[in-house]
């Protein structure tokens, strides 16, 4: 999901389970998951539709700020 879709989601009053995992590809990345009822789930993607990665945890937390998103489980 692109950021601009998480925004309005979010604005729209739409909850999401938001989980940092490590990436199974690097794992010296971090990349997010959203989680939202009836077990549908969506990366962080960017414009051309690739799923984000981040190497910096901070960066990553930052940018979660952005959209707006509050609560984040982080798992190792």
């Amino acid at each position: 999901m692109k950021r601009a879709d998480i925004k309005a989601r979010q604005a729209a009053g739409v909850q999401f389970d938001t989980h940092v995992i490590v990436n199974p590809g690097n794992t010296c990345e971090w990349i997010v998951l959203f989680k939202k009822d009836a077990g549908t789930s969506f990366f962080l993607v960017d414009e051309q539709e690739q799923v984000d990665t981040f190497a910096d945890l901070n960066q990553l937390v930052d940018e979660l700020r952005l959209l707006g998103i509050k609560s984040v489980e982080l798992s190792c």
